[in-house]
């Protein structure tokens, strides 16, 4: 693997003078059902829910990687990191993968028959940023659309702004378009009505010009259902993301969460300052139903041990994914972290495999697992 991949944390060195399609939400094209900020937000949200990752699943979204543009190189290896994750969550859940037409095939022998492919054209792996968002309401659940737009127009991504509308089309799952511009990777919800969030990754001239946290707030309050927002303070500019919560913090359950601390001898940085600020605003916060946050370290693998390489290498467990009847977590190659990480998960989610997963390219290139897949809840399809 090269070490000069560009990534999702990177400063995008090969990437910063390439223009993004702005998908922002100033602008509705035809058939969107814009959802309006105007009026009683109570009522508007009656009944609106955004669910929890550990509830049940009808399927994992994931996308076939496609831009050799960025990947160089390591695409052969990503897409063999991909495909892994993919035959994993395929052994507990159904998996569709997205794919150009022209890759499907491919796509279909690296990933196996546990896996369904199909076309539909994509430009990058992070199905986490690029799917909608779901909410249910009286017993329906639809796709919010969140106007990815390349991470604050940091990266062109002309099919993956499409994903949005063309996957729901696929499956016949209502769209809604968020007033606001966010990936999924900004949202980590505990399914009673809290949601943590970084400032950064939203309060954000690059995908929300003119729009202050009050605003942001009560738009979001009103698209998903939520009756409390937390507000970290994350990080500005150091990755493509602007710092998503799902590589910092992550709920186990309502008032549990697991806090991404950095290894004893990795000096400290943005990242582990993030870190501290997070711990100090959730040990004086309480969530929608009035409880104390509980929060437990998940400590990083040492960097010296670690199989993967790369300046931008994201040695983070907190970017887990939650499927039926399982959580899968990456594994790094430093065996005394490995494991320790496997425990932790293991005993906050004591009913559910725990399955490790290699992903050195992925994480190489700025994501983990949780970045790459993305969840639709209802009952599991058969």
């Amino acid at each position: 693997m090269s070490p000069l991949l560009p990534s999702r944390r990177s400063a995008l060195r090969a990437f910063g003078g390439i223009g993004a399609v702005v998908l922002g939400a100033s602008a509705c094209g035809p058939g969107d059902d814009l959802l309006s900020t105007s009026g009683n937000q109570d009522t508007a949200a009656e009944g609106l829910r955004m669910g929890a990752e550990w509830e049940s699943h009808a399927r994992t979204f994931m996308s076939w990687p496609a831009l050799d543009s960025v990947w160089a190189e390591d695409l052969p290896y990503v897409r063999e990191d991909i495909a892994r994750i993919a035959r994993a969550i395929g052994e507990y859940e159904y998996v569709v993968m997205m794919a150009r037409p022209q890759q499907v095939k491919a796509a279909q022998k690296a990933c196996g028959r546990d896996v369904e492919v199909i076309e539909l054209p994509v430009d990058d792996l992070w199905a986490r940023d690029t799917v909608p968002v779901f909410v249910e309401q009286g017993g329906k659940v639809t796709g919010v659309d969140l106007n990815f737009n390349g991470w604050g127009n940091k990266q062109t991504h002309t099919n993956d702004g499409k994903v949005g509308r063309t996957l729901l089309a696929e499956y016949d799952i209502p769209r809604r378009r968020a007033p606001f511009v966010a990936e999924g990777g900004s949202f980590e919800p505990d399914g009673e009505g809290t949601l943590l969030i970084t400032e950064s990754s939203i309060v954000n001239d690059n995908r929300n010009r003119g729009k202050n946290r009050d605003q942001i707030e009560a738009e979001i309050k009103k698209t998903l259902g939520v009756k409390k927002v937390i507000w970290l303070k994350g990080v500005r500019g150091q990755d493509i993301t602007d710092a998503h919560v799902d590589s910092l913090v992550r709920f186990t359950a309502p008032g549990v969460v697991l806090l991404d601390r950095a290894h004893p001898d990795t000096p400290a940085d943005s990242w582990s300052r993030a870190a501290d600020q997070a711990k100090a605003v959730l040990s004086e916060a309480t969530d929608a139903q009035g409880r104390r946050f509980e929060v437990i370290d998940l400590p990083q693998p040492d960097l010296y041990e670690i199989t993967g390489e790369g300046d931008d290498f994201v040695s983070t467990y907190a970017n887990f994914y939650i499927a039926n009847d399982s959580v899968f977590m990456p594994k790094f190659g430093d065996r005394k972290a490995d494991k320790r990480a496997k425990s932790i998960l293991q005993e906050h989610f004591p009913k559910r495999d725990i399955v490790p997963v290699a992903i050195d390219t992925i994480a190489s290139g700025g994501g983990g697992i949780h970045c790459s897949t993305h969840d639709q809840p209802g009952k599991p399809v058969d």
